[in-house]
């Protein structure tokens, strides 16, 4: 494949290897530090059991489609045609969007870490140059644009990237409930499988959407984040 190439080219067998390491739960890049805000959800008894850890996953997915998921359908366009400058918009204005403290360490940890290891792994230009200006501080450096810039240089399509995040999302709040909830692998993973059924629409709708298009209206996730820096113990750093 080549990059841009469209999501309706059948992926190869190496295309689906890349697919697979990049979008493992384990590809280290810190993910299992953050429970996506169902640490206070816990705490604070949002979040009591399996209905409620599945109420709220999703809407943690559903508000990343709509946020972060069109940022990076918008970056992994930008990253196809080595609009640098482009690349750079979309950073910022993903940062922006991110109200919360541990909410924004989260993305940029995770952006410079998927950045680093894709320069290493990958040793393209497009990534280096990429991760030059996170390093050179010109540039936020979110993982939403880290993880398209690593998807487009491998000439992964669009939709292989948003799938990958939204999965990323979802594995991250069900692997933290595991340690914070009296809750079994079979249940969560049934939810996994749950959660996945609507990203095709998700995808489709992210991608008609414009970079401005970018939104999310889910204000309890705001104040469990707040909640969660006064709190005395805690077990992740979200």
């Amino acid at each position: 494949m080549t990059p841009g190439a469209d999501a309706a080219v059948p992926p190869t067998a190496a295309d689906l290897t890349r697919l697979l390491q990049f979008g493992d739960s384990m590809f280290p890049i810190g993910a299992f530090a953050f429970s996506g805000g169902l640490e206070s959800a816990v705490q604070t008894r949002v979040v009591t059991g399996a209905d409620t850890l599945l109420a709220y996953a999703r809407t943690a997915v559903a508000q990343a489609a709509s946020g972060d998921g069109i940022a990076l359908v918008c970056a992994h366009r930008a990253a196809s045609a080595g609009d640098l400058a482009a690349l750079v918009t979309i950073d910022e204005r993903v940062l922006a969007r991110k109200l919360s403290g541990e909410t924004r360490t989260m993305s940029l940890r995770m952006g410079k870490k998927a950045i680093e290891l894709g320069a290493h792994v990958l040793c393209v230009p497009l990534v280096a140059a990429w991760r030059d200006r996170i390093d050179r501080g010109a540039t936020p450096g979110t993982y939403p644009v880290a993880l398209a810039v690593n998807f487009a240089a491998q000439g992964l399509a669009a939709r292989d990237a948003f799938v990958v995040h939204q999965y990323g999302v979802a594995a991250t709040i069900l692997s933290a409930a595991l340690r914070l909830m009296r809750i079994s692998h079979f249940e969560t993973q049934k939810m996994l499988h749950e959660l996945g059924a609507r990203v095709e629409v998700d995808y489709e709708r992210a991608a008609a959407a414009r970079l401005a298009d970018m939104a999310g209206f889910a204000p309890l996730t705001e104040v469990l984040a707040a909640v969660h820096v006064q709190a005395h113990v805690r077990l992740f750093m979200n």
